[in-house]
């Protein structure tokens, strides 16, 4: 294999989603109208977060970088597939399939950071709320954000680049509906063993350790409101961090399972709806837990609406 070009195909194949012909419409639909909602609620944040200037704080700035990502992160998979749910030759170039592969891995992992860094705002607004301003300084957050882009980009870079040294001479038929990294090291006919330990070793800097920051913050958070004991302090505690907990816990568990944990008696299928759990769903459910519930968000909404109509009056 060491004289073989490693582009012997100069396309894949996309097999897509395992469903029937009767089905596809209206999946279809489904999808479609779930990826517009993950890009105009997240495009409605963005701009809300830009034009009020209320909401130029720590906080907005880590949620503003999140809506971009998960609107990217989205943008990157479903509409591929949206066209090859209409297309009979689901065909993707080479290059076309590393480059989804890296933005893939940019913007998932882009996502894993800024959610320990939103995490960490909370904890200091929360169980240090008069250090608060001191602590999240405007230099620190812009600190964190920068260093959760270069971080993401050296990684995805370095998945892509070993991605590129494999040889494809055997099958170019993907069993998903993108060029995820798992499927495209099955259909490797070259050694995939450091393609493997990179992605253990690297998958649980990036995710594990992410996330059990985020559960370390959040359980100081409802450690800190319980000490008051109220009602109302228990009230507080779940709304804070049920939700946020549960997007997380859904993001971070897929991942984990399917790419830390990966199991022999996984099927297709099985796999294919665990990537659309955290491609597709969880996009879309952060602007309603991150924002749509968030009074600040519809106080600067409400703001924005009559500044417009003001401005039209005039």
């Amino acid at each position: 294999m060491t004289g073989r070009n490693q582009t012997i195909f100069s396309e894949f194949l996309l097999l897509g989603l395992p469903i029937k012909p009767e089905q596809q419409n209206l999946l279809y639909a489904l999808f479609l109208a779930m990826y517009l909602t993950t890009v105009l609620g997240n495009l409605l944040i963005i701009i809300l977060i830009r034009l009020d200037t209320h909401l130029h704080t720590p906080m907005y700035l880590f949620l503003s970088n999140l809506s971009f990502s998960d609107l990217c992160f989205s943008s990157v998979t479903i509409p591929k597939l949206l066209q090859n749910m209409q297309r009979q030759d689901p065909s993707i170039p080479y290059a076309g399939c590393l480059t989804q592969m890296y933005f893939f891995l940019f913007f998932g992992d882009l996502e894993s950071f800024l959610l320990v860094a939103m995490a960490y705002d909370r904890y200091v607004a929360i169980c240090f709320p008069l250090h608060y301003t001191t602590i999240m300084s405007p230099r620190l957050c812009l600190a964190l954000v920068v260093l959760s882009w270069v971080l993401t980009t050296f990684h995805a870079m370095l998945h892509t680049l070993l991605m590129a040294r494999l040889c494809f001479c055997a099958d170019n038929v993907i069993p998903h509906f993108f060029c995820d990294m798992s499927a495209l090291l099955k259909l490797a006919c070259s050694d995939t063993r450091v393609n493997e330990l990179v992605i253990f070793i690297m998958g649980s800097l990036i995710l594990v350790i992410p996330f059990v920051l985020i559960i370390m913050s959040y359980a100081r958070i409802v450690s800190s409101i319980l000490k008051v004991p109220s009602a109302r302090g228990i009230r507080k505690a779940f709304s804070t961090c049920g939700s946020h907990l549960s997007v997380v816990s859904l993001f971070y568990g897929t991942v984990i399972g399917l790419y830390l944990c990966p199991s022999a008696n996984n099927s297709t299928l099985k796999e294919t709806v665990m990537a659309m759990m955290y491609t597709v769903v969880t996009p879309m459910l952060n602007p309603f837990i991150y924002s749509m519930r968030n009074r600040d968000m519809k106080g600067a909404l409400g703001r924005v609406i009559c500044q417009k109509k003001t401005l039209f009056s005039l």
